[in-house]
């Protein structure tokens, strides 16, 4: 693996992958895992979303957003821990921190349509705000378009592992993954708000994976391993797709979950919007993140306890002040 510090992260074609043709997929398959071992970070193309689908949600995603805040507010359900539904300015941190980011989102999750599947019961219907009439359908499209290609990348990361292209497959079918279309917010008066806060904290992701549709503005970055920032741009017709710490412990720190952050716009533009829409693909909760065995060598001892995917989700949701511990 090349070692090099990368000025930009790479940008890879799923079409490749999705082609049939073995000698363009195991490119990929090798590209992608040099990547994910090098700064965690691509940029992919041809990952099914078409501009309209884009468009529309946005659209839809932006007329949510300018209701008023006692509207939105009435789609937001504390005891879901964030899970579903709208979150409110200022109420999600980075783990470490106290400051609130200066953001606020929406969160649609998983739709189980096989009633057989038992993991429907742990999940809380979606919300869906009566205002913005296409806001369910626009959402759902988007979610399965970028599930399907998640699906994917999992099983080149899977390939290049040396696991079966499959071995992903299970653990994902009807994960507790979320869509989260975010605004970051105008602020009129960058004074009134903490000196420390800023668009989104520098963090890691909780997920297996995250898939990053283009955002309105600049502003996302990612620390890379010589502690330099280096901004993350992604054309019109690529998203963003990083590795999150749940891979990462799986794969004993082989594939990295880079910190990255949103920093905030010059002051003479923080009263601008930023729009951007993350697919957090998370697998079911019965997954085991233990250390994969060809992870763990004596180059690379173990490094932490195991747990299950759904355990791990739950301690982050603490972290980030979505969720009160528990006194029980």
């Amino acid at each position: 693996m090349s070692e090099k510090l990368l000025e930009e992260i790479p940008s890879l074609d799923l079409a490749d992958f999705r082609s049939g043709d073995p000698e363009r997929k195991a490119k990929f398959v090798q590209q992608l895992g040099e990547a994910y071992q090098n700064i965690g970070f691509i940029a992919l193309k041809n990952h099914g979303l078409t501009e309209e689908q884009t468009q529309k949600l946005y659209t839809d995603v932006k007329a949510f957003f300018s209701l008023p805040d006692e509207v939105k507010q009435q789609y937001e359900k504390p005891e879901l821990a964030g899970q579903r539904g709208y979150v409110s300015k200022g109420k999600e941190h980075a783990k470490g921190r106290n400051t609130g980011d200066l953001k606020e989102f929406y969160h649609v999750g998983q739709e189980v349509d096989d009633p057989n599947d038992p993991i429907g019961a742990e999940y809380p219907d979606n919300i869906w705000p009566q205002e913005v009439e296409s806001f369910a359908n626009t959402s759902l499209t988007t979610y399965k378009t970028l599930e399907a290609a998640g699906k994917d990348v999992l099983r080149a990361i899977a390939l290049y592992l040396n696991l079966p292209e499959n071995y992903f497959d299970d653990k994902v079918r009807n994960g507790n993954s979320i869509l989260r279309p975010i605004h970051y917010y105008p602020i009129e008066n960058p004074d009134a708000v903490p000196a420390d806060a800023v668009r989104a904290a520098e963090h890691g992701d909780i997920n297996l994976i995250t898939l990053l549709m283009g955002a309105s503005a600049d502003g996302l970055q990612v620390l890379r391993r010589d502690g330099h920032w280096i901004p993350i741009t992604a054309l019109p017709d690529q998203i963003v797709v990083n590795v999150g710490d749940m891979l990462q412990r799986l794969t004993n720190g082989v594939l990295k979950s880079t910190i990255h952050r949103v920093v905030n716009p010059p002051r003479e533009k923080m009263n601008s919007s930023r729009y951007s829409i993350p697919f957090f693909m998370h697998p079911r909760s019965e997954m085991s993140l233990a250390a994969l065995e060809s992870c763990v060598t004596p180059d690379n001892p173990k490094q932490q306890p195991d747990i299950t995917a759904g355990e791990f989700l739950n301690e982050r949701l603490i972290e980030l002040g979505l969720k009160k511990k528990s006194t029980m």
